[in-house]
């Protein structure tokens, strides 16, 4: 039962943190394409793309159409977060890195524990592990 909240929990605030970040994109366009610029990124083709994936990769995991899909929306979602988190990080501005540790976590406690609240496993949640930590 426990793992079905952190399940849901997780996975909203996991799909919140990132619609809001594809929202700020979109409504302070100038704001994100400097601060990516700060970081080293040509920002002109990256932040469009971002949108995107900002908005697909939640979609993906909480629509849960294809259990493929949903595993490479977790991938993309992780390596999205480390990469956020180390570009920070390598420029010296550990705070901006808060949101991406935070994503991590979140995303961590999704993947784990999906497979016990979704009808379709995933081939690479550890469900026998959960399920021997909460019992």
């Amino acid at each position: 039962m426990i793992e079905n909240y952190i399940y849901w929990v997780s996975t909203a605030l996991l799909s919140l943190l990132y619609f809001a970040s594809a929202s700020m994109y979109i409504a302070k366009g100038d704001f994100v394409r400097n601060a990516q610029a700060e970081l080293g990124y040509s920002a002109a083709h990256l932040v469009p793309l971002m949108i995107v994936v900002k908005i697909l990769g939640p979609i993906a995991i909480l629509w849960r159409f294809n259990v493929a899909i949903s595993d490479l929306a977790y991938a993309g979602m992780f390596y999205h977060l480390l990469l956020s988190a180390s570009a920070h990080l390598g420029v010296r501005k550990p705070k901006g890195s808060i949101p991406a540790a935070v994503g991590i976590i979140l995303l961590a406690a999704s993947f784990v524990t999906q497979n016990v609240v979704r009808e379709n496993p995933s081939p690479y949640a550890p469900m026998a592990i959960i399920h021997d930590a909460f019992k």
